[in-house]
């Protein structure tokens, strides 16, 4: 091997590093998973291209991120704040229910934990960093303008110093700490659907237990089991629809109607977003089997589901989640490579 070639495998390895907390950030940034690994991806190029001009006054990661948050205020100057249904449209009762499609980049989309959360060895830190990635605080970072969202996720989520955050975006700290102070302001204003979702890390018993339940009923497409476990004010999305129901007679009843071909459903846990999930496979009346239908997040508190959120276009979910395409009749389990 040539020192050429060494020296270029080495920085590939020291860049490598920082893609899974990269993405982390430039996912919070910008509420797409496929924009953000765009965006790190782009982070990564710039930073080979460039990185003789990099002078080690600051450390390789700060580097980084200065990068990845050029590559992301660029893609935000469009101005396109990412969504959840009930961030866009009044509830639907059943009756009028009617299944409206939006554009892809309309919509909050959803990540793989294992790509977006490194494991620190603090507890703390690997809580704080899951329940910044889950759907109703991302959907509150993106009504943030984007300098103020960057400032929040590198000060409340990640734990930069101001001076360290004024340095990265060439300003002052008296401007990062009042960006700070608008940002909370505006996220307490404006308090999310879905917000006081509480999930132990890991899995306490009775969530376990719930879980399973929940498994139990939807796979017999149990609608007496379901409401059981549903919250009164429980919230069920579908996107790329914007409709969205509210309640436990509304979202069952839509199960056993529009969504009926639902039943006889296999379900796959999925971590997403740093909430329980399931990589939903429908019967298939044609082929048998099980075909890809949706991946689901589940929001829970206080013992029952709280958010039921069913991301709908498999052909992009389902290999980011390393899930396959197809199960066999046979197979009620499938290992999950994501």
């Amino acid at each position: 091997m040539t020192n050429g070639t060494a020296t270029t495998a080495g920085l590939d390895a020291r860049l490598e590093q920082y893609r899974v907390e990269l993405t982390g950030y430039c996912y919070r940034m910008l509420g797409s998973s496929f924009e953000a690994e765009d965006a790190v991806q782009d982070t990564m190029i710039r930073a080979w291209r460039s990185f003789d001009k990099f002078e080690g006054r600051s450390s390789l990661r700060s580097w980084l991120y200065r990068i990845a948050t050029n590559v992301c205020l660029d893609m935000l100057t469009a101005g396109n704040k990412r969504a959840r249904p009930m961030d866009l449209t009044e509830s639907t009762p059943l009756a009028r229910a009617a299944l409206s499609p939006r554009p892809d980049n309309t919509w909050l989309e959803p990540m793989p934990d294992s790509r977006v959360l490194p494991t620190p060895a603090d507890p703390a830190e690997a809580a704080v960093a899951k329940e910044s990635v889950r759907l109703a605080f991302m959907a509150a970072l993106q009504q943030l303008p984007a300098k103020q969202r960057a400032v929040l996720i590198l000060r409340e989520v990640l734990a930069w110093k101001a001076a360290e955050v004024a340095e990265l975006l060439g300003t002052s700290v008296a401007s990062v700490n009042s960006a700070l102070q608008r940002a909370r302001a505006t996220l307490a204003e404006r308090q999310q659907p879905g917000a006081g979702a509480a999930v132990s890390d890991p899995l306490d018993e009775e969530q376990k237990k719930l879980l399973d339940r929940y498994v139990a009923a939807f796979e017999g497409y149990d609608m007496s089991a379901l409401t059981a476990l549903l919250h009164e004010d429980a919230i069920m999305t579908m996107p790329p629809f914007d409709l969205w129901l509210t309640g436990a007679d509304d979202i069952t009843g839509f199960m056993t109607t529009l969504g009926a071909p639902c039943a006889g459903s296999r379900l796959v846990p999925a971590q997403v977003n740093g909430m329980p999930g399931f990589a939903q496979y429908k019967p298939d009346p044609e082929a048998g089997g099980f075909t890809p239908w949706a991946v689901q997040v589940l929001e829970i508190s206080d013992g029952r589901i709280t958010g039921f959120h069913c991301f709908l276009d498999t052909q992009r979910w389902f290999p980011l989640f390393g899930l396959p395409l197809r199960l066999e009749a046979e197979s009620d389990q499938v290992e999950q490579g994501a």
